[in-house]
């Protein structure tokens, strides 16, 4: 929240996708069993922001993302010629068991940079 927004902004920085049927190998689809529980890592597109005091990240997880990417109607039908469409239910799991995180790279600028950014 700030005198601008006083109930807040969130603005997408960056997206990253991943197809789970292709999580060994892009030559060859292996369709994910409903139950399984696998790790998966997403590599974010590049990006760069300045945050400032009081910034915060919000992180969206989602099966879907049209019309920026195309539609995964998840019935393990070859991309673009599946008719139906069926409900993904994802999990994300944040126990000690089965721990997630959300790496994030930072790099510094110069205080000058800084100053003039203001």
């Amino acid at each position: 929240p700030s005198a601008d927004y006083p109930t807040g902004f969130a603005l997408n920085l960056t997206d990253g996708i991943f197809r789970c049927r292709f999580r060994h190998s892009f030559e060859r689809a292996e369709l994910v069993k409903p139950g399984d529980i696998m790790r998966l890592r997403i590599k974010l597109f590049a990006t760069a922001n300045l945050f400032r005091a009081g910034h915060r990240l919000r992180l969206d997880i989602s099966s879907s993302n049209f019309p920026k990417f195309d539609v995964n109607p998840n019935t393990g039908a070859p991309a673009g010629l599946g008719r139906g469409r069926q409900v993904a239910r994802n999990t994300v799991f944040l126990d000690g068991t089965r721990p997630s995180r959300l790496i994030v790279e930072r790099l510094y600028a110069n205080r000058a940079a800084l100053s003039t950014a203001r």
